[in-house]
């Protein structure tokens, strides 16, 4: 089929050419940028926490009453939320991951560094926080009883043993075992740290905006620390059930914590998988956004094909039927146009394709979290965008397919 002729035809309708073909380009820009964004949220929001989700919840406690008596309050819940049937094990906690509220510090490698080398989240435990948060130790040892301190309110410092995830030692000994190297938290002005164990995966609280410097990495970055603590009188508490046995144990801690002390208030319950998808609502919110936007895209995009199409082949009735009477069968019509929508198609995807990278550097230049779009989603919209524009077009190509020969000798 002769091309030149199809373009010819084209330029006869330069408006409704260009308005299809910056539609098409539009469609494009958007519709790859969203993707790509959607992609991101889902490889976020699958990111491993390092934590035994399916069996753990935390539950708090605020005590109110004038002999309440916070340090004596950890040890006696934490005997008794243990002694429980069907409880593996229970921890002190400052926060979780996936929690968006914690604590982080500045790590650096000697005394009086100017510019930190990193940040990490810290995580407050007892010598059951790894089996606690079912953690799994690749390196070193768990905490000793012994090590294990009460952190009064007000203090600055840490112990001198602390437990680093695998990735923030990578980060500090690259290539090296960390076990036994010492690091400072904070400005350095204490005493340095010494790393006793390594773990292989805890995620920070924040895991969708914690960066240090535009590395988002920090995200595994944390330290667990041999203390337990409380802000006042509030403390919380991490606990881990047999499989299966969650949220049967749930009731009960909650129940028996309450009755052993009137002297406080018992809330917080909540399972780390609600947790997470707490978290995460917001990205789910966002990712659903974005494929509504994604859908009405290609809807209005098809439907301005169709009318396109229809009203072209409404103005060349006659025509067609004078190529059907000159012996053109239904198949070359059809054709014809399914020619012409992939012309005019191929034209906008070409200009889509710089928008899409316009419109991703300007997100890069608005948001730390940005990425380049990656160059694959591009063939795969080109690939999406022609078999829309073809299936669109062909139920008015089909149409003037049908045009009889006798239209051409009618008059007008």
């Amino acid at each position: 089929m002769e091309i030149r002729p199809i373009i010819s035809a084209l330029m006869r309708s330069k408006v409704a050419l260009i308005l299809i073909g910056l539609q098409i380009a539009l469609t494009l820009a958007i519709v790859c940028n969203a993707l790509f964004i959607i992609s991101q949220r889902v490889e976020a929001m699958n990111r491993p926490s390092g934590v035994n989700e399916a069996d753990t919840f935390k539950i708090g406690s605020l005590g109110f009453g004038t002999g309440f008596n916070t340090k004596n309050a950890i040890s006696e819940d934490l005997a008794l939320i243990r002694s429980v049937p069907g409880i593996r094990d229970a921890t002190t906690i400052n926060s979780l991951p996936m929690n968006n509220s914690g604590w982080s510090e500045a790590v650096n490698m000697a005394p009086g560094q100017k510019v930190p080398t990193t940040v990490t989240a810290i995580y407050f435990v007892d010598d059951h926080g790894i089996d606690a948060f079912g953690l799994k130790l690749v390196g070193g040892r768990n905490f000793k009883p012994e090590e294990i301190a009460y952190r009064e309110p007000g203090s600055v410092g840490f112990p001198q043993g602390v437990i680093i995830t695998k990735a923030l030692g990578e980060k500090l000994w690259p290539g090296e075992d960390p076990v036994g190297r010492q690091m400072y938290l904070s400005d350095g002005s204490q005493p340095p740290q010494t790393v006793l164990g390594v773990i292989e995966r805890m995620i920070a609280p924040w895991p969708g905006n914690f960066s240090y410097n535009g590395d988002r990495g920090v995200v595994e970055y944390s330290v667990l620390v041999p203390q337990m603590g409380a802000y006042g009188s509030s403390t919380a508490y991490l606990v881990r059930a047999e499989p299966g046995r969650r949220d049967e144990l749930m009731k009960t801690v909650e129940a028996k914590l309450a009755e052993s002390n009137h002297s406080r208030i018992v809330k917080g319950l909540q399972s780390v998988e609600a947790i997470r998808a707490e978290c995460y609502s917001d990205d789910r919110a966002m990712m659903i956004i974005l494929a509504t936007v994604i859908l009405c895209l290609l809807t209005i995009t098809a439907l301005g094909i169709v009318g396109m199409a229809s009203f072209w082949v409404t103005q060349r009735t006659k025509q067609i039927g004078t190529r059907r009477a000159l012996g053109a069968t239904r198949t070359d019509i059809l054709r014809y146009f399914l020619t012409e929508n992939f012309l005019i198609t191929t034209g906008g995807l070409l200009l889509g394709a710089l928008l899409s990278y316009a419109f991703s550097l300007w997100l890069m230049t608005h948001s730390q979290e940005a990425k380049l779009l990656p160059w694959h989603y591009l063939p795969a919209g080109f690939v999406c965008l022609w078999l829309l524009g073809q299936i669109a077009v062909l139920g008015p190509a089909t149409r003037a397919a049908r045009v009889p020969p006798a239209v051409a000798t009618r008059s007008v």
